[in-house]
């Protein structure tokens, strides 16, 4: 095919979008096509037929849905917030139908007059938007990071068909009070999608790719172990004590620490910080100078500080391995199993690195942070941190309540 076919050919697909976009497809006739694109209607009849014909090109030919899949699936490698990128997912595709509103009525109120071969394009093209969704779901669940009663291929069909459904509504609707907004909706779609789809184990691990845990059971560490666990990480250097510092002072979880930087600490007389940078998400942290009632260090002369003066390299990475290279998440989970080598929970049971984070979110609630504040320090929302919340409560119980046995009746 010439160059000046296909440029012809590009030019009426590129004309019927704008068109069917903006005056549905009914409403948009093959003269104003043929116009639009500068040519005469004999050559939009020869490349395609009719209307509907170039309306077949135009669903098979629409690369958006194609590239929001394809970016998905990239996010699943290495696995980060799976909230947050489904959250975006649904986000992009909205946005990508709300540019052509018209298109999107005309689709839902004529798909009954269009010929067949037209309504099996639609569902192709829904189907291979699906299938991208499908393939990002069965890479983080094949890694491990999602536990679900429910195939890949099922759970990506629920999400569009949500997604669909209320871009119709929005599209074809007024006035309704479903959602306050499109935040709103967004925001308890994918938390209806993961928790209702998921298992509690998958729960578990969707939290933990947000920096969070089991949204059932919070298993902080008390005082004295974590002590211990900080002093054993003192007797492995400076590096190893500013990690332990930095769990146990910032919250943070193994995945969020691995990818700080050293542009990533802010420190004055005032106070230190540390940012967080994850894909489509930033937040700044406290680093607490105070951990379970004994102080460690000043804003400006700590663990960390003290471990980021030592360093004569030029790595931009905040911690690094014995090679000198970034530290990776199973290293850190190896330097932790050294630091709590031989001690034990309340619960019998060896330290897990995940439980620094838990501790500090009840220490912070313990201390008076309010949960809207501890929801723009963690990224959670309220229904995540609400067991964090139950367990402070509990833990003030208990404290009253031996405060009370001290006192003569």
């Amino acid at each position: 095919m010439s160059s000046q076919l296909v440029s012809t050919r590009q030019r009426l697909i590129q004309a019927a979008l704008e068109l069917f976009s903006a005056h549905g497809v009914s409403a948009t006739t093959t003269r104003q096509i043929a116009e639009k694109a500068e040519v005469n209607e004999v050559t939009l009849f020869r490349n395609f037929g009719n209307k509907h014909g170039l309306l077949l090109a135009v669903l098979e030919e629409s690369a958006a849905f194609k590239d929001l899949g394809e970016s998905l699936v990239r996010r699943a490698t290495p696995p980060g917030n799976v909230y947050q990128a489904l959250k975006d997912y649904a986000s992009d595709t909205l946005h990508t139908l709300e540019r052509v509103p018209e298109f999107v009525r005309s689709v839902v109120g004529e798909a009954d007059q269009f010929p067949a071969e037209n309504r099996r394009a639609l569902g192709r093209g829904v189907t291979e938007a699906n299938r991208y969704v499908a393939q990002y779901l069965a890479t983080v669940i094949q890694q491990g990071h999602l536990n679900t009663y429910l195939p890949a291929e099922k759970l990506a069909s629920l999400l569009n068909g949500m997604i669909l459904g209320y871009a119709v509504i929005e599209f074809t609707s007024e006035f309704h009070e479903l959602w306050e907004d499109r935040d709103d909706f967004l925001e308890n779609l994918v938390e209806l999608f993961l928790h209702g789809a998921m298992s509690s184990s998958a729960e578990s691990a969707i939290n933990s790719l947000q920096g969070g845990f089991s949204t059932t059971e919070v298993a902080d560490l008390p005082a004295s172990l974590v002590h211990e666990i900080l002093q054993q990480a003192r007797k492995g250097g400076v590096r190893d004590y500013a990690l332990a510092y930095v769990l146990f002072g910032a919250g943070l979880s193994a995945t969020e620490i691995i990818s700080l930087e050293r542009s990533h600490q802010i420190y004055d007389t005032q106070g230190h910080f540390l940012q967080i940078t994850i894909p489509g998400f930033v937040r700044q942290v406290p680093v607490n100078q105070w951990i379970l009632g004994k102080r460690y260090g000043s804003f400006t002369n700590n663990p960390l500080i003290k471990w980021l003066k030592s360093r004569k390299d030029a790595q931009t990475a905040m911690f690094l391995n014995e090679t000198g290279k970034p530290l990776s998440e199973s290293e850190l989970e190896t330097r932790w199993q050294v630091w709590s080598e031989g001690l034990l929970t309340p619960q019998g049971q060896t330290p897990a690195i995940s439980q620094a984070q838990q501790t500090w979110r009840v220490e912070m609630l313990m201390r008076g942070i309010s949960l809207e504040n501890l929801i723009i320090l963690t990224g959670c929302d309220r229904a995540q941190l609400q067991p964090y919340v139950r367990r402070a409560k509990e833990k003030a119980a208990l404290e009253q309540a031996t405060r009370l046995d001290h006192k003569p009746g």
